[in-house]
């Protein structure tokens, strides 16, 4: 269940993009996610009667792809890329450093939802690695030792 009231008004315009039917699905549910930053329970239900698909398929396809996200992210979201070029370089390293100082849940997300943390494969940087993306900007040759400066942690500090 949402702690918060979600505004359905913007489903109407993604819904209006798309033909009414169940190969629809992803691409408004892309849509859907990228407006929310995740995918709100009310808004699946929208979606499931909107083009004549039930809940539990809805449902299905939103957990079985890991782009969508059924909780909402934090703050300041941070992608840690794990890809080849990247471990080798380091990227479990930056990682383990991360979860030390931010300390988040099992999920990734702090407590108070300043940040969500999520190891993700390769990214395409890789003459970059390791990589690490704080709410969107790449930030490229990362060492554990400098991470927590470039997710805007005071030296020493934790997050939560």
């Amino acid at each position: 269940m949402d702690p918060v009231a979600v505004d359905l008004a913007p489903l109407d315009g993604i819904l209006a993009r798309y033909p009414a039917e169940e190969s629809s699905l992803i691409q408004v549910l892309q849509d859907v996610q990228r407006h929310y930053r995740y995918l709100p329970r009310p808004a699946l239900e929208r979606v499931a009667k909107a083009l004549g698909v039930p809940l539990a398929r809805v449902c299905s396809v939103a957990t079985f792809y890991k782009a969508f996200s059924l909780v909402p992210p934090g703050e300041h979201v941070v992608h840690v890329c794990m890809g080849t070029a990247c471990h080798i370089r380091g990227a479990p390293q930056v990682l383990d450093e991360l979860w030390r100082r931010i300390a988040p849940d099992a999920n990734g997300d702090t407590a108070d939802r300043r940040f969500t943390i999520k190891a993700v494969n390769c990214v395409g940087a890789c003459a970059a690695a390791p990589v690490v993306i704080v709410d969107g900007r790449y930030h490229g040759g990362v060492q554990a030792t400098k991470v927590a400066k470039v997710v805007g942690l005071e030296e020493g500090g934790r997050a939560s």
